[in-house]
């Protein structure tokens, strides 16, 4: 019998069935956008894959739903059909502060990503990515749940818990995908550090008659309940369905945070809100759902002798703009190359490279923008840069590539850049 975990009755135990050690199949721990990536590019790449996800698909996710250009991209590689029912394609970016100011931006052209973007549930997206898995020969597994088993701190093999039935596997190598909970990688010894920025976000479901916009909303002069400035946004996407996904993000690095409820700041936000999306009480279709948001790669460390950490699990969000979808899918793919190289060479101290790869191509992107979320930590700063910027069409089209990390390759120094850029607009402060 295998021995039971803290807090689970002993009658939830069950015998254990142990994989062939010859088993060399690599084991994704997750199936949301990174561990499902990790999975369709190691598939491809002819390696033998189980992706275990602990739910069923469809299942809902505390999320925006909203695809940026770089999303898009990684998804068209991947053979996504976007002529499915319920995505909606998104043409570009509305801007708020306040009720006066307002700024309509197309997605800018980019030499690699296309100038569109889309909303979809992320219960539908998930779902049909998982399809896609399959579809490269890889298995996937619901209703599964992936417990590390340690010898001495090293993972030396997986338990896969499936209605009560146990089985122990030998992966060569483990993806932890397992999103910002990281259930599996924190039993690995992953953590995030408490000096980076981190955060909270709620989302909800609303009937509206504009849910066919093309464009996403945000208001960028975020105020409580006594008119005071938060250093946040509130958000309203549309799905095209007659339905909005419409939400609220707050910053860890405003004093506060701790004692600020998401929940509270959608209420305000909804009362707030442009007449035209019909925002009301009568027109929830659902509670608020709110969730911690891991940014900046905080999490770490990143790679272990067998196995390596990926999306939300890495803490791999966007600091500058809350994106998450764009970059498990990022990370997912790099990761499913270097676990290829590793294991084609029979060598899996290539792993190592992982973090070092992922500094390459974020770190001196997401530095500045760790910078730059402390300045907007002061809410003066954070309505001083939304309304001046507001102002300056050529500034805030220039602020939307680099928030979403589109400037083109002839655009270099994109992170120490636009924190300059950005922090001009509010001297006199200092500038790293």
């Amino acid at each position: 019998m295998t021995k039971p975990e803290p807090g689970i009755p002993p009658s939830r135990a069950a015998p254990v069935t142990s994989a062939p050690m010859a088993d060399r199949r690599v084991l994704v721990v997750g199936g949301g956008p990174a561990g499902s990536a990790a999975a369709y590019w190691l598939a491809r790449a002819g390696h033998p894959v189980t992706l275990v996800e602990k739910k069923a698909y469809p299942r809902e996710k505390t999320c925006g739903d909203g695809l940026t250009p770089r999303a898009i991209h990684q998804l068209d590689a991947m053979g996504f059909d976007f002529s499915t029912d319920g995505f909606w394609r998104i043409d570009g970016l509305r801007s708020y502060a306040g009720d006066e100011l307002m700024l309509e931006m197309p997605w800018p052209s980019h030499s690699r990503y296309p100038n569109w973007g889309g909303v979809i549930r992320r219960r539908d997206l998930d779902a049909r990515v998982a399809e896609l898995v399959a579809a490269q020969g890889a298995s996937v597994r619901q209703r599964t749940e992936a417990r590390p088993v340690l010898e001495g701190g090293a993972l030396v093999a997986v338990d896969l818990v499936t209605e009560g039935e146990t089985e122990r596997v030998f992966p060569p190598v483990v993806i932890v995908a397992d999103g910002s909970l990281d259930r599996f990688g924190r039993r690995l010894g992953t953590s995030r550090r408490k000096d980076y920025p981190m955060g909270l976000a709620a989302r909800g479901y609303y009937a509206s008659p504009r849910s066919r916009d093309r464009y996403l909303e945000s208001q960028l002069d975020l105020r409580d309940e006594t008119g005071a400035s938060m250093p946040g946004y509130g958000w309203v996407f549309p799905l095209g369905d007659g339905t909005v996904n419409v939400g609220v993000g707050l910053l860890s690095t405003f004093k506060r945070w701790k004692h600020t409820n998401t929940t509270k700041m959608m209420d305000d936000y909804v009362r707030t809100a442009p007449d035209y999306w019909g925002l009301s009480e009568e027109t929830k279709l659902d509670d608020p759902k709110g969730g911690k948001l891991t940014m900046a790669f905080s999490k770490g460390p990143l790679v272990g002798p067998n196995w390596v950490v990926v999306g939300d699990a890495a803490g791999a969000i966007n600091p500058w703009n809350g994106e998450g979808i764009s970059y498990a899918y990022e990370t997912g793919r790099i990761a499913a190359r270097v676990v290829s190289e590793a294991i084609a060479a029979d060598d899996l101290t290539l792993l190592a490279r992982y973090p070092r790869i992922l500094d390459d191509e974020y770190g001196l992107y997401y530095k500045m923008a760790r910078i730059f979320v402390k300045l907007i930590g002061n809410p003066a700063v954070m309505r001083t840069l939304a309304h001046t910027g507001l102002r300056n069409r050529p500034l805030m089209e220039w602020t939307l590539k680099v928030m979403a990390n589109l400037l083109d390759e002839d655009e270099g120094g994109v992170g120490e850049q636009a924190y300059r850029a950005l922090a001009a607009m509010v001297r006199p402060l200092p500038v790293a």
